[in-house]
């Protein structure tokens, strides 16, 4: 199936954490994927590089319950990580509740055809999130 506006197939993606205790898919997805990089406390840290998937498109396989949760801040945000490995493969981001954020480098790299890089800063989020309309990413 081709995207005939930025000629982009929908794909599916897999992906692990490190240890693959907890394992996903991306189902009907684009092969070119949109990339945030935020410079809040949190993912600066982690180098939290990821794109927004709706929670329709997100198919947990195993793992699940291997899935940690650290929340901090306003508490929206739900930072899951494989309690094994401690890698955070996704998440539930403030900016996207109602979907999940996918770290890029946790994806097998095969059905990605083309990476565009975006920068949230995170550090002004109410005025980065306002600008970047991130959250109709996740519808």
């Amino acid at each position: 199936m081709e995207d005939k506006n930025n000629n982009s197939k929908l794909v599916t993606h897999r992906g692990s954490c490190h240890c693959k205790a907890v394992t996903f898919r991306i189902e009907n997805f684009s092969d070119i994927l949109t990339v945030w990089k935020c410079n809040c406390s949190i993912c600066i840290m982690k180098q939290n590089h990821h794109f927004i998937v709706p929670e329709k498109n997100m198919v947990i396989e195993s793992g699940e319950d291997k899935l940690t949760t650290y929340r901090f801040n306003t508490m929206i945000a739900k930072h899951l990580f494989c309690s094994i490995c401690g890698v955070q493969p996704f998440y539930r981001p403030r900016s996207n509740p109602d979907g999940y954020g996918v770290t890029i480098y946790c994806i097998d790299k095969s059905t990605i055809k083309d990476i565009i890089w975006k920068e949230f800063d995170g550090n002004n989020w109410d005025q980065s999130f306002e600008k970047s309309n991130i959250s109709c990413l996740s519808k």
